[in-house]
């Protein structure tokens, strides 16, 4: 297995070299100054700052242990990859390591109560925000969602349309819509991504 290739981002200089000096110990992580796979953001506060050297760090993953954090900054914080939240009074050097490796898996690590605050924003989002401009959380909109789940049925376009009281033209053009716009080569393959993004 690849070592997992970790940059560490720390104002406190004693914080980053201690943060790098037990990384380095760890036969499955390589410390990196490069792009790395996860970078790991050792912080009292989020600040617009950090935040702003979170994006240029151009990271797939963060792991961020902060010593507060409030609920307002969590949809920022995900949007510039962070996939952990560690408190750091509590964070030791075993739960350190355990969750910049799950990070390089791709797994995410939030407490409970950000996960609330999380699954909260997301019901707000497909309420306020989706479902009026009819979309749903998978990107499709609520009709390509309609069409894929009778393709997946096995029904021809003629039936689609008549199931869903559109004419075969408007059934096709939903269809070929979604193809072009997500570069899906036909139906098989839509209703493929359809399963894979939940939709259907």
């Amino acid at each position: 297995m690849k070592p997992v290739e970790v940059s560490v981002l720390a104002s406190d200089p004693i914080t980053q070299a201690g943060a790098v000096s037990l990384l380095e110990t760890h036969p499955d992580v390589r410390v990196t100054d490069l792009v790395p796979d996860v970078l790991l953001v050792m912080e009292d506060h989020v600040t617009e700052a950090v935040l702003g050297q979170i994006r240029a760090a151009k990271a797939s993953h963060v792991v961020l242990v902060v010593e507060h954090f409030r609920e307002s900054e969590l949809m920022a914080a995900l949007e510039c990859g962070v996939v952990a939240i560690l408190p750091r009074r509590e964070t030791g050097g075993a739960e350190l390591v355990t969750a910049v490796l799950a990070a390089g898996d791709g797994t995410a690590n939030l407490p409970p109560r950000l996960q609330g605050a999380l699954l909260a924003q997301v019901q707000r989002m497909r309420k306020d925000v989706l479902e009026p401009n009819g979309l749903t959380l998978s990107g499709l909109a609520a009709r390509e969602c309609d069409v894929l789940r009778l393709v997946a049925e096995g029904f021809g376009t003629e039936e689609i349309a008549a199931k869903l009281c559109y004419s075969e033209r408007t059934v096709k053009n939903v269809l070929y819509g979604l193809m072009t716009r997500c570069g899906l080569n036909n139906r098989a393959h839509a209703v493929a991504y359809a399963l894979r993004a939940g939709a259907i």
